[in-house]
């Protein structure tokens, strides 16, 4: 007996020790989480409470050079509520009107909204979707509404705020235009010239606190942010959208009718190198065309005949070649190393001088005299080629700028096809803006400008930054070298494989080209092109349009092609700004006729100055009137104008600001 009581006894203090242990270890963990890890504990408990999250900053505003949107950030506003927040008593003396007022701006039935609601306060229900996607006037009504206007707290109002990127022109110049976008990882894609300006549109993004509700839904704490977000800087582009829009239906009309593959144009303004206007278009499976990439920047290729301007400026400025030279044709065919090199007029063009050789655009012509010119020292050619820049990139801001090729007779594919080739515009690669760039060089007397994207950054009114003009090479060539080709390009429009575009209207100055491309695949596909600028005279724009595969049997050579897209945009450009003469003052000083027109001014004046109707309008279209009266414009939405803020019939005041709703 006495043996088992002692058993039992040595069993509890065991079991004492352990709890004794137990309770010790328990204390010292307690001291361990309190005192030591205390801080850690804290905040990760507040983590998984509380988050901050990113409230992006609006971009920056992208113009065309004349103050048009080009591309624009809309703030977007969802709306939930939190039905277990309010108070029974806000509950019930507001559930009615405000599913009236909720009825009434979004289009519902109020009882909907009643059950929809009562719904949420029975199953406790606090993240419930009440509108999606708002404009800024539609919330700023919507927080005035029965039991919102509480407050998140009292009111069991929630906002989430974000931001979309509207594109008033919507499709056309799309790739100009461009995007930013970041994927999951973090990475960044950048595209034209949202892309390529980014740092000035972006912003700093702000800060949220929210404060987790249920199972990854999250509330905001307050209506007030952390840390307010910062907006992007506007940007002024070179683009002209009127001239935009010339371009683009131009190069579509074309490309619609030659079936072809894809084609770009580029219109630059001469003296200041700025890009007035850039349309890039593709073909989908179905026969339609859209911005597909930017084929002017990326796409390097063979020029073909629009090469020979490049060639003959180097055997001018290497006094290898003369301008009234005479070169035999040979019937049209000559052969290297057993290859054969044709006109594209049968039988040739006899004995002609080197200048008619550019202007009927021959390449037997042209292979005898480059070939003739450096057989002995090819790098002699080459070596011009590089000091005018053609085997450098250009440095554009856009990214993705396709590299040109050049080839040296050092190099390992160097044989003894390349010279005579390279004369004509094989064997070497250009994007079609590197081929502009020396276009628009010549017209400028040999100064080459680099092309220009945008013209200023702005905050609000105040200048950032003003970009001007950028000279990549003073001299490319001689001014008489420049001369003696701009004369060749004229007379080409005048005689030569462009004389189908020659107008008495106009005056224009350029080169055709045409090449095979894809030749290893299959014959019959080409590339066809022209460059040059208008008027030929005292050159204000220069432009290049390249076309890819075009249905042969509707045509594939430059002129037929290319060259008429050219002479389309100089046509529409010359009627916008037609060309003025200086005439003498035919002012009288006659008292009568000065007052009567002083009261007529006065009321035209007072005519101008009254707030247009723009309800039913396209936004662009209201927008250009708008801010021609000096008004600043705000859109929200997109598609026509459903409401303005100033009623039409008002006077308009200086600097005034309307808001446009769109449907």
């Amino acid at each position: 007996m006495a043996t088992t009581e002692k058993s039992i006894l040595n069993r509890m203090y065991l079991v004492a020790a352990c709890l004794f242990l137990f309770a010790v270890a328990v204390g010292v963990k307690l001291v361990n989480i309190q005192f030591v890890h205390g801080d850690y504990y804290k905040q990760l408990a507040e983590d998984r409470t509380f988050k901050n999250f990113k409230i992006p900053a609006n971009r920056g505003n992208l113009y065309d050079v004349n103050g048009n949107l080009l591309a624009t950030s809309v703030p977007k506003y969802d709306i939930r509520f939190d039905a277990v927040t309010v108070s029974d008593k806000n509950f019930e003396e507001n559930i009615g009107p405000l599913s009236e007022k909720l009825a009434k701006m979004l289009g519902n039935t109020p009882s909907y909204y009643s059950q929809k609601l009562r719904a949420a306060r029975a199953n406790n229900q606090r993240y419930v979707l009440i509108a999606r996607n708002l404009g800024y006037s539609d919330y700023m009504k919507i927080r005035e509404f029965p039991m919102f206007n509480l407050g998140p707290y009292k009111g069991g109002m929630i906002t989430e705020q974000s931001t979309v990127r509207e594109h008033p022109l919507g499709k056309m110049g799309e790739r100009t235009v461009g995007y930013e976008r970041r994927d999951e990882n973090g990475y960044f894609t950048r595209v034209g010239l949202e892309g390529a300006f980014s740092n000035y549109l972006r912003g700093t993004d702000g800060r949220r606190l929210k404060q987790k509700i249920a199972k990854g839904q999250w509330k905001p704490i307050s209506d007030n942010n952390e840390l307010e977000p910062k907006d992007g800087y506007d940007v002024v582009s070179t683009i002209d959208v009127n001239i935009q829009d010339i371009a683009h239906h131009s190069l579509l009309r074309q490309l619609e009718y030659f079936e072809a593959d894809h084609g770009t144009v580029v219109v630059m303004e001469t003296k200041t190198g700025e890009i007035k206007a850039m349309s890039n278009l593709g073909r989908t499976k179905e026969g339609t065309y859209f911005e597909k990439r930017n084929y002017a920047v990326y796409e390097s290729h063979e020029p073909g005949s629009t090469f020979k301007l490049m060639a003959m400026v180097a055997a001018l400025e290497d006094k290898v070649v003369d301008t009234s030279q005479i070169v035999d044709t040979e019937k049209g065919v000559v052969r290297f190393y057993g290859r054969p090199v044709r006109d594209s007029h049968h039988g040739g063009y006899g004995k002609i001088s080197a200048a008619r050789a550019f202007e009927v655009s021959s390449n037997t012509a042209f292979t005898k005299m480059i070939t003739e010119g450096y057989k002995n020292n090819p790098s002699k050619f080459v070596d011009r080629l590089y000091s005018m820049q053609l085997n450098r990139k250009i440095g554009l801001e856009i990214k993705g700028e396709g590299s040109p090729r050049i080839p040296h007779p050092q190099d390992k594919s160097w044989n003894g096809l390349s010279l005579p080739w390279m004369a004509f515009g094989y064997g070497v690669s250009l994007t079609p803006l590197q081929t502009l760039t020396f276009y628009n060089a010549i017209a400028n007397d040999g100064e080459m400008i680099k092309p220009r994207f945008i013209k200023e950054v702005k905050d609000r009114d105040k200048p950032i930054l003003v970009k001007e003009k950028e000279v990549v090479n003073p001299s490319i060539c001689s001014p008489e070298t420049a001369r003696k080709v701009r004369e060749m390009m004229k007379n080409t429009v005048l005689r030569g494989t462009a004389s189908n575009i020659y107008t008495e209207n106009f005056s224009m100055a350029g080169k055709t080209g045409t090449c095979q491309t894809e030749y290893w695949i299959e014959p019959g596909r080409y590339i066809a092109s022209f460059a040059g600028y208008f008027p030929a005279e005292n050159p204000k724009y220069s432009c290049i349009v390249v076309i890819h595969k075009p249905n042969r049997r509707k045509g594939y050579y430059g002129n037929i092609v290319a060259a008429p897209v050219f002479k389309d945009i100089a046509r529409k450009i010359y009627t916008d700004t037609p060309v003025m003469d200086e005439l003498e003052s035919l002012e009288v000083d006659d008292k009568r006729v000065k007052t009567d027109f002083e009261k007529y001014y006065t009321k035209i004046q007072d005519e101008k100055l009254l707030m247009p109707d723009v309800t039913g309008m396209p936004a662009m279209d209201a927008i250009s009137i708008l801010e021609n009266l000096g008004l600043e414009v705000r859109i929200n939405g997109k598609g026509v104008v459903k409401r303005q803020s100033v009623s039409a019939g008002q006077k308009i005041k200086s600097n005034q600001k309307i808001n446009l709703e769109l449907s």
